[in-house]
């Protein structure tokens, strides 16, 4: 099988690589095509790629192009991870948010909001080509903000886009183990949207063992998210949130940390990485040792304004392991092989969640098979919740009519809307901010 990388000079992708080298089964993938607009950025790629295989017999195939067309033809699956404006427009972002005293984290309040603004419309021009060009491919959708993203998409290619993300993997991965259970035997009971979910339950040989973990101050206490949250705030929810719902309960908190950094998340990473592209331009750089190197710094680092804040430490190292390459192998592996699984992706409604419509995307545990990904029906949030999607499903509807219509006047209003915005003035003032630093958010008049 053809798979198809767009954003295939991201620093993550040999991740994904690696996934792929340890695929041994019928069918799987023997080629990979990277597409990215930067040249440099792909030779770097592939020089951490080729150290993968080196050692892997029969390892799949790679060849790079920055021609869209040429990659997306005859692809059998395509891996969005696209990051428009790159690194530096995170780091403006984030900037321009707290500037106006809220949150700009890349997916989560007014930064989520300006990143979807400008990623829309090339995540949308994708899907036409996707579908006159390759009709029959899956599209793996692991851009951000994720499920915004694979909503644009979900319009042009219905449920040949899927969407992904590693937090649900690992918050259910973490609860397992603390209970312990064997992850791969437990069903979660995970319903939301793209970070902007809750566990409800864990089942084990059909028996709900979160209750059990709720009663014990001591092992909800234990791991990532008991430690972020505190124990007293999970017990009152009845849930354990994803972990970027810490942005929604203590955003005041999170606001002033994110303020006081010397740097933000975004401009750590374009220097951080911006240094690593440059040490693979000299040829006796050992590509894989330096990205190796790269890599455990940038997990280790993850979050760390939250975790500060939250008294919660260093991160644990089974944490460290990353864990999106695993659900896109597992996804590829299922639908390309009919091999049955369950896992938690981003997908059309279809019903599964009654407060919203058909075809909103959410997160929600999915079988899969050879014909894609169906919605496990799941019982009712809470009101508390309840309120909490729609309101971000209201403001992620908004921004798509802003990217579609080019309306200025929508796009204040996506930002006046969300929970974490608390100021119309705010908004005007965001959307004139984003705009000035943002050559790609020119459309909006």
């Amino acid at each position: 099988m053809k798979l198809t990388i767009l954003g295939g000079g991201g620093f993550r992708v040999p991740l994904v690589y690696g996934a792929l080298l340890t695929d041994r089964g019928e069918g799987r993938v023997t080629e990979v095509v990277l597409h990215d607009l930067d040249d440099s950025r792909l030779y770097a790629v592939a020089r951490v790629l080729a150290e993968q295989a080196a050692t892997v017999p029969d390892a799949p195939t790679v060849t790079a192009t920055t021609d869209l067309d040429e990659a997306l033809r005859g692809a059998d699956f395509i891996f969005s991870a696209i990051r428009v404006g790159g690194l530096e427009g995170r780091a403006n972002d984030e900037r321009v948010a707290l500037a106006q005293g809220v949150l700009g984290q890349e997916t989560v309040g007014a930064g989520g909001i300006a990143y979807g603004l400008r990623t829309v419309p090339v995540a949308v021009d994708i899907a036409r080509r996707v579908a006159r060009l390759a009709p029959d491919a899956w599209v793996i959708n692991f851009t951000n903000p994720a499920g915004l993203v694979t909503e644009a998409m979900s319009r042009h290619l219905g449920d040949r886009v899927i969407g992904i993300c590693d937090s649900p993997v690992g918050l259910g991965r973490r609860i397992a183990t603390v209970l312990g259970a064997n992850p791969r035997e437990a069903f979660i009971d995970y319903v939301g949207l793209n970070h902007l979910g809750w566990v409800r339950g864990l089942r084990v040989a059909g028996r709900d063992e979160l209750p059990r973990l709720l009663a014990d101050p001591d092992l909800l206490g234990s791991f990532e998210e008991g430690k972020l949250f505190g124990t007293d705030w999970l017990q009152s929810l009845g849930a354990i949130p994803n972990e970027y719902l810490h942005y929604y309960y203590f955003n005041r908190e999170t606001v002033r940390a994110y303020s006081e950094v010397e740097k933000t998340r975004g401009a750590f990473l374009r220097d951080q990485q911006a240094q690593f592209y440059d040490e693979m331009k000299r040829p006796d750089t050992a590509a894989l040792t330096a990205w190796d190197r790269t890599r455990a710094e940038r997990e280790a680092t993850y979050m760390a304004e939250n975790r500060e804040t939250a008294g919660a430490g260093e991160r644990d190292a089974d944490d460290l392991s990353g864990g999106y390459e695993k659900v896109a192998l597992a996804l590829m592996r299922a639908i390309a092989r009919d091999e049955r699984t369950t896992l938690i992706l981003n997908v059309r409604n279809q019903g599964a969640l009654s407060v919203l419509d058909t075809d909103a995307v959410i997160e929600v545990p999915c079988l899969v098979d050879a014909n894609g990904a169906h919605p496990v029906a799941v019982a009712p949030l809470p009101d508390h919740a309840t309120g909490l999607v729609c309101a971000v499903k209201g403001v992620e509807r908004e921004v798509l009519a802003a990217a579609e219509n080019g309306s200025r006047t929508t796009a204040v209003k996506a930002f006046a809307l969300h929970p974490l915005v608390d100021s119309v003035n705010v908004a005007r003032r965001l959307v004139e901010g984003y705009t000035e630093v943002h050559p790609g958010l020119a459309y909006l008049k």
